[in-house]
């Protein structure tokens, strides 16, 4: 049965759709609430913006008018009419069944994740940049808790994740999982320098730095690695040029001829084959050698698995459904193996305070977490409020000697929790920390 007979036949059952409490109604906001309307079974019930305009305006573009901003909201949300509010923490109170983040804002994101979870809410992500900083301690928490975290289908790691999945599935060994690169790599990139290619295609200009930058592909990839257990295959990865057609013979070990200096690993390329995403499987066994070249795959051993696109706030409902009715994350860190580490963008001078993803003072680049700790390097997702203590030249990935991190942010004190987490304590010990 399809997900949306099975959320017919729930609503059916209880009598109200599946309820989503929504953070952010900005691009990939507006995008969810309209999709998830055409979807019977579900509704975003409440929105959280600091500019509550935003939200009522999804609400209209989604064909329900008249939202509510004040009085007695959770009765309005129990008669099923559209709320907004300007404090995201407001929809843990609200009686909503999953909370999706679509604010980009790792603090946003764990305040948002830590106290719904607390609320007995499931939690959907769409912000990777939170998930890469404290994912797996919200997943033990959420497990813990009987509730679902996930980061939300339609984002590249989310839909390889998917594709990895099925190519281990069918019992290929998966060499490499990772996406196409739609922007030139330029690092220097700042809201300013891509102001006017922002205003024409109608996008956040810190959103289209972070995509320019690499830090967006950087996190995407982290995130990757963490939820199918696969490494980082060296510091920024390889992300050489590609075609669709030359994947499975670039993505494989230098060994048997590729660029890859091990298997198992996570990458990018730039050229056509963005916006998709693609998995290099391997498998030797003469029969199914022949079987593949029979069927179009190429002589192999190594063989490309393609999908075409990712379609992001458009699929992200889905894990609202795999979540209420499965019970399951669609993506979800199940190891820790790969950071996205804080570069300085341009040089920085002592006392400056670093402005965070998508702005003019840093940009990501993944390394292994072992590489990480080890170096003593900040994570992006710590980045923003930091101030420098020395100046730093231009290209330094930074170090705790470099920038002093707000400890007294919500996912400053969660990243420590999760440092423990990582040294062994179990998950219920660090709840009521």
């Amino acid at each position: 049965m399809s997900y949306v007979d099975r959320l017919r036949a729930r609503e059916r059952e209880l009598g109200r759709p599946v309820r989503i409490g929504l953070v952010g109604a900005g691009q990939m906001g507006l995008g969810f609430v309209v999709q998830a309307a055409r979807i019977d079974g579900m509704e975003v019930a409440a929105i959280a913006d600091i500019a509550p305009e935003r939200g009522v305006h999804a609400f209209d573009r989604a064909g329900r008018a008249g939202a509510t901003t004040d009085g007695d909201l959770a009765s309005a949300v129990a008669q099923g009419r559209p709320v907004v509010v300007d404090d995201a923490l407001a929809l843990t109170r609200l009686p909503v069944d999953v909370i999706v983040d679509a604010s980009g804002v790792p603090e946003v994101g764990a305040r948002v994740a830590f106290a719904g979870l607390l609320a007995g809410k499931d939690i959907a992500l769409l912000n990777v940049e939170c998930d890469v900083t404290v994912g797996l301690l919200l997943a033990r928490m959420a497990a813990g808790l009987g509730r679902v975290y996930t980061v939300c289908r339609g984002d590249e790691p989310v839909e390889c994740k998917a594709l990895a999945d099925y190519v281990r599935d069918i019992g290929f060994t998966v060499v490499c999982a990772g996406k196409g690169k739609n922007n030139p790599l330029d690092p220097t990139a700042t809201p300013d320098s891509v102001a006017a290619e922002a205003a024409a295609k109608g996008m956040n200009p810190h959103m289209l730095a972070s995509f320019v930058d690499g830090s967006k592909t950087m996190i995407e990839m982290a995130a990757l690695a963490n939820g199918v257990d696969l490494r980082v295959s060296r510091r920024g990865m390889t992300g050489p040029y590609s075609t669709v057609d030359d994947l499975g013979k670039i993505f494989r070990p230098a060994a048997d001829g590729g660029q890859l200096p091990a298997a198992g690993v996570v990458d990018y390329c730039t050229g056509p084959v963005a916006p998709g995403v693609f998995v290099i499987g391997h498998s030797d066994d003469p029969v199914v050698m022949a079987e593949m070249a029979y069927l179009g795959m190429g002589p192999g051993p190594y063989y490309t698995f393609y999908r075409p696109y990712h379609l992001a706030s458009v699929e992200a409902p889905l894990s609202v459904a795999e979540a209420v009715l499965d019970r399951t994350a669609s993506l979800a860190p199940v190891a820790w193996n790969a950071e996205v580490l804080a570069v300085a963008k341009r040089n920085l001078a002592a006392g400056e305070l670093i402005d965070g993803i998508g702005g003019d003072t840093v940009y990501g680049i993944t390394d292994s977490a072992e590489a990480a700790r080890a170096g003593g390097h900040v994570p992006l997702g710590l980045a923003a409020g930091a101030r420098v203590l020395r100046d730093v030249p231009a290209g330094t990935v930074l170090t705790t000697a470099d920038v002093a991190v707000d400890e007294t942010t919500t996912i400053a004190s969660l990243r420590r929790l999760q440092e423990r987490l990582l040294q062994g304590e179990p998950v219920r010990d660090l709840i009521p920390a």
